[in-house]
């Protein structure tokens, strides 16, 4: 018998600071999403999530969107991309409205809706999204669905979230320029939490630490949506380029060593172990067989850690993420490949850390299930549970009644910070 039908077929593309990888993906009767191709090539202009050469970025994306329809069979036109980049700006707001002691209508939440959607002021930025998320009817925070009930006001979550939009501009010219149109462009923060965090962990808080090549974002979620944002400069290919310097070997063979020998954890074993290098990047033949220990590779991995670490500390605590409950972080991207990185993090950090990878994605390639295609897989993920964004909504004809932070939030806020 024939397996279930594909209704549609969705294509995500990851444009990062190491990698350019794409994914077509089927989404059957059932709701099931299959995986039908994937590709992958080096990204080569791209510099801490931002476009860097527009020629060699753009060449990056039509071979592995090649790659991809090679695998799959078939020809895809219309894309979903993500965006990494550091000018990302995540906010939330509440708006309400006045119901009078009478049960909510369908009509009440469409208005509210409307009504939010003047309310978000893009602030010279350009909306990435722009997603409602949960109810509050008079004190009762958390209402997934308020019609029926009674209540004297009726208000609104809404996270949005903001980028520069130069930097958006230049990453989907680079896709129009590989003949592909940009259905949508999703921040990478919002796709690799819903590919990595359960839905309790979202809502109970957790922190979701993404360790790209060039730049780590560090994300909030509480009361399931994603509440704060910061983006540290720094990533993997720092540690690269650190063991390029310190052993004067070039940036692919310190990749390699990286990933072959390198450690976040150290072992008196280490200090015996000897590694072969390369010649230096000079290409001098004195240094030919030249050895280090491992060790020694291992040092150098550690003391960039040791600074990045610092930072998502930091990080993690401007957003108020303290207390008893604030313990759970999640280390995923490409970085969190290196072996030992969880326990690393676990001691820096204070926190108990679990590698995050993709989920809920069927016959993903095993190459393609690690922490490293997270965004990848949670932009397909995004795009089959069709989110309602409030600038699909029709505007209000009323007048809008915005507040700031939502009680709810701001309690919730409150609770971290004084560590309960």
């Amino acid at each position: 018998m024939a397996g279930p039908r594909v209704e549609k077929l969705i294509t995500a593309i990851d444009v990062g600071s190491w990698k350019v990888s794409a994914l077509i993906a089927g989404r059957q009767e059932d709701g099931t999403l299959v995986i039908l191709g994937t590709g992958q090539r080096e990204s080569r202009g791209v510099r801490r999530g931002f476009i860097a050469d527009m020629e060699r970025t753009e060449q990056a994306i039509r071979e592995t969107v090649e790659q991809a329809e090679k695998v799959a069979g078939t020809n895809i036109e219309s894309v979903h991309v993500s965006f990494s980049g550091g000018s990302l700006v995540s906010d939330v707001m509440c708006v309400d409205i006045d119901i009078a002691n009478r049960r909510i209508q369908q009509a009440d939440v469409d208005e509210l809706l409307a009504r939010a959607r003047e309310g978000v002021e893009p602030d010279g930025r350009m909306v990435l999204h722009a997603h409602p998320t949960l109810y509050t009817i008079d004190t009762t925070d958390g209402v997934r669905n308020p019609v029926g009930l009674h209540a004297e006001r009726l208000s609104v979550d809404v996270h949005v979230m903001q980028a520069d939009g130069a930097p958006l501009a230049n990453l989907e010219h680079c896709v129009r320029s590989a003949y592909l149109n940009v259905e949508g462009i999703i921040a990478a923060p919002v796709a690799t939490g819903l590919a990595c965090l359960s839905e309790e962990e979202r809502d109970l808080g957790v922190a979701l630490v993404e360790l790209g090549a060039g730049v780590t974002n560090v994300s909030l979620f509480s009361g399931g949506m994603l509440v704060d944002l910061r983006s540290i400069p720094v990533g993997a290919a720092d540690i690269t380029d650190d063991i390029a310097s310190a052993f004067g070997i070039r940036r692919s063979q310190a990749e390699r060593m990286k990933c072959f020998y390198g450690s976040a954890m150290q072992s008196r074993r280490d200090f015996r172990e000897m590694i072969e290098i390369a010649p230096a990047t000079g290409g001098a033949e004195s240094n030919d067989g030249r050895k280090v220990t491992r060790a020694e590779l291992v040092g150098v991995i550690c003391d960039r850690l040791g600074r990045l670490m610092k930072d998502v500390a930091a990080a993690l605590e401007s957003m108020g993420f303290q207390g008893p409950v604030a313990r759970q972080v999640v280390l995923t991207g490409g970085g969190a490949e290196l072996k030992g990185i969880a326990d690393y993090a676990q001691t820096a950090l204070g926190r108990a850390v679990r590698i995050g990878r993709p989920k809920g994605l069927a016959a993903l390639p095993e190459a393609h299930g690690g922490p490293a295609f997270s965004t990848l897989a949670g932009i397909a993920l995004h795009v089959a549970s069709n989110p309602l964004d409030l600038r699909s909504i029709a505007p209000a004809t009323t007048t809008v009644h915005r507040t700031g932070r939502s009680a709810w939030l701001q309690r919730l806020i409150t609770a971290f910070r004084a560590n309960y």
